[in-house]
């Protein structure tokens, strides 16, 4: 008997439900050890989860291995501090997660266990810095002359010179109280991607850092019901800022690293100098930085996120000076474009470059000292997506960007010096972008400005991950570092999906992908994959949508698997991305209903055989399309939904929807009870019980609705998972299960 097509045989659920993907085990954290040929980066031997830390010397060719972990590299080992912070990461590996050189690449820290811990040289066995405690050390950061570490334990910052000693404490007060020094909030890390709350000074007398206070936040309590013993452990307690409810107080102060703030004889040595943000204090704290004058640099963002300001702090006295001011009839997209210049050459001393989105696309532009707009230095109806590096004395700024297309991602470089505003004030030729990244597709970049070279992860659809050393001149490869061999990917026939852009009734453009069975020819059963929020794009050139394994699976089941970027999402500009404001769960339904009849138009699609499954604002989106369209779609999985936004987060649900006071209706009509009797379709609930994010609180709301409504459900519930299932068993679990009721569902 002759062996069936490997492309049309059925994916193991055990590879759909594995990670990491195949093709995805690749170097991660890639940076240069300054100063030197030598190319540090995370990487698992075995190809799963637990990586060390190794490098290439990029002129030898030769490759080491610097660090193994020091510790525990199970996630059972944590602390729950440690977990929640690899929930705000979405952190899957374990081993050596993260490192860190000096400037002067004398040493790198390596956090691991809940300790810190020092690579002296490479070759060298890591030294033990701080051991791990009752609390965990969380973000250690190196002084600028490397010779000091700060970190935060239990609530307050702590240096510890690099020799090794005890940590001398320098804040004071926060311990015990419910209020933190040092760390991010809850919003700024799940919602702003701030993830660090100090920042040394340059010179390295000073740290600014956050103190938050979540106190007269109620607690909200998630019990873990599938532990066999209750008591400690067996719950937690969260402050949550319910959307329309207070937000953690937020203050930033400056601490000379050398102080110690320990009470004597009832005064506490060394007060902190608190920086003057406003008379508001309702306000989020977006981004903080030094200046190189030693002034502080703190952007400021209002409740309703519609005006962001840019202070300058003295962190002698605490007095701030408005500097620059963003304001938008949407929102303001934060992002993490600024950067001062060292050289006064470029436009006069102090001045920086930043990025605005008045335009209604994301571009660069320089400011001077006192904000003043001085140049602009890219423009178009395309977007800058970061900010990769600065080579001053080459003139040029290096960015990553949507310039060659929404779809695909590439470095450009332009020079500073722009093009001198006329009047108005939005001159740029545009000439002199150029772009360095050649291939087609996904570009992920790290500069090594002084080194004239640049890191790249590059993939696309029909290309797993390639990493390779670039001339920052002109692109050229001048060493590969890793190619794709995983066996996986032969094994299992992995086809990519099809781009497409569809029109929506209205005449927008939309971006799909297609997944079409391998045999035979349509209509077949449909099952839309969705996310459909802001601030994520799914449809891009990359590889991540040709291992997207449950989608693989459908299609050798005889499945049509459709995925479109719905209005609301990211990297099309702000009128594309703001045409969902204060009213989720409408336009971006109806823009998937239009994909379905674009399926079926073309004769890909069943009409009376189709599906949706999401998960987190994708499982809303599933409810959504299920209850609001029930004559489109018919059979629906959700998973981890919001649905009811009156349940969700203050930062991301307010960016979107103003507040619950100022937009009753509004939360009204995008709640997804609100629509339960128009549901008539099958439907597979699915959620954590530990979910931090989206609390299973949303899920039980809406089986309230349900019953009431007398309509069924299925549900598939994991004592023991928070947001994303990270257990093995329970994702295997999960995937059988899904695609088991899909199967029933859509015959």
């Amino acid at each position: 008997m002759s062996q069936e097509p490997c492309s049309s045989r059925a994916i193991p659920i055990e590879d759909v439900a594995r990670f990491p993907r195949p093709g995805t085990s690749v170097p991660v954290g890639l940076s240069f050890r300054p100063r030197t040929s030598l190319l540090c980066y995370l990487a698992s031997p075995a190809g799963g989860l637990a990586q060390r830390l190794e490098a290439l010397d990029v002129v030898s060719g030769e490759r080491s291995v610097l660090a193994e972990p020091p510790g525990a590299t199970d996630e059972a080992s944590f602390s729950l501090e440690e977990k929640l912070r690899r929930e705000r990461l979405r952190q899957r590996a374990v081993g050596i997660t993260s490192y860190a050189w000096s400037r002067d690449g004398q040493r790198a820290l390596v956090p691991s266990a809940g300790g810190i811990w020092v690579l002296d040289a490479p070759g060298e066995a890591l030294r033990e810095l701080v051991p791990a405690g009752a609390h965990p050390a969380l973000d250690a950061t190196f002084s600028a002359d490397g010779q000091r570490v700060a970190f935060v334990r239990d609530a307050e910052v702590h240096v510890v010179p690099i020799s090794g000693g005890t940590p001398t404490q320098i804040t004071a007060g926060a311990r015990g109280t419910g209020r933190t020094h040092g760390l991010a909030e809850y919003v700024a890390q799940e919602e702003m991607a701030r993830f660090r709350g100090l920042w040394w000074s340059r010179d390295g007398e000073f740290i600014a850092f956050e103190e938050a206070d979540e106190t007269h936040i109620p607690a909200y309590r998630i019990v873990h019901q599938g532990k066999d013993a209750v008591g400690e452990g067996a719950e937690e307690d969260h402050r949550y800022p319910f959307a329309g409810e207070p937000n953690a107080r937020v203050r930033l102060g400056v601490a000379r690293s050398g102080g110690d703030p320990r009470e004597a004889g009832g005064q506490v040595s060394g007060e902190p100098i608190w920086m003057d943000l406003g008379d508001d204090a309702d306000v989020y704290m977006a981004r903080v930085a030094w200046f190189h004058d030693g002034t502080l640099a703190v952007q400021m963002l209002n409740r309703d996120q519609s005006e962001l300001r840019m202070l300058r702090c003295d962190p002698l006295t605490g007095q701030s000076t408005e500097i620059l001011r963003e304001t938008s009839d949407v929102w303001v997209n934060l992002h993490s474009c600024f950067r001062p210049f060292e050289s006064d050459t470029i436009a006069g001393k102090g001045a920086f470059l930043w990025a605005s989105e008045r335009s209604g696309f994301r571009h660069l532009e320089v400011r001077a000292a006192n904000g003043d707009l001085v140049r602009v230095l890219t423009a178009g109806e395309w977007m800058v997506d970061a900010l990769a590096g600065v080579d001053e004395d080459a003139g040029r700024a290096y960015f990553t960007a949507t310039k060659d297309g929404a779809v695909e991602q590439h470095l450009y470089s332009v020079a500073l010096d722009g093009v001198a505003l006329g009047g108005t004030g939005h001159q740029t030729s545009g000439a002199d972008v150029h772009r360095l990244t050649p291939e087609r597709g996904t570009h992920v970049v790290a500069l090594d400005v002084a080194g004239g070279r640049f890191i790249d992860r590059h993939h696309a659809l029909d290309r797993p991950p390639v990493v390779v050393v670039r001339d920052l001149a002109d692109g050229a490869v001048l060493r590969t570092v890793h190619e794709a061999t995983d066996p996986r990917i032969a094994e299992l026939g992995l086809e990519p999906p099809e781009l497409v852009t569809i029109e929506s009734r209205d005449g927008e453009l939309l971006h799909g992908a297609l997944y079409m069975p391998p045999e035979g020819e349509g209509p077949w059963p449909v099952v839309i994959s969705v996310y459909g929020g802001p601030h994520a794009q799914r449809v891009k050139d990359a590889w991540d949508l040709t291992v997207d394994m449950r989608a693989q699976a459908l299609r050798r089941k005889g499945v049509c698997v459709f995925v479109l970027d719905n209005r609301g999402s990211a990297r099309r500009g702000l009128a594309f991305e703001g045409a969902i404001r204060w009213n989720m769960g409408d336009l971006e339904v109806r823009d998937q209903v239009d994909g379905v009849r674009w399926l079926v138009e073309r004769g890909y699609g069943d009409a009376d055989h189709v599906g949706i499954y999401g998960w987190s604002y994708g499982g809303y989106m599933s409810l959504m399309c299920l209850a609001r369209a029930p004559d489109v779609f018919h059979v629906a999985v959700s998973g981890a939904p919001v649905t009811h936004w009156d349940g969700y987060d203050t930062c991301y649900t307010e960016r979107y929807m103003g507040t619950p006071q100022s937009n009753p209706d509004g939360y009204a009509r995008s709640a997804v009870m609100a629509h339960v009797d128009g549901l008539r379709g099958k439907l597979l609930l699915v959620h954590g019980l530990i979910d931090e994010n989206v609390h299973f609180r949303h899920t039980a709301r809406l089986i309230n609705a349900l019953i009431k409504a007398r309509k069924r459900y299925e549900l598939l519930l994991f004592p023991d998972e928070r947001h994303m299932p990270r257990g093995e068993a329970d994702r295997v679990y999960m995937e059988e299960h899904i695609l088991g009721f899909l199967a029933r569902a859509l015959r």
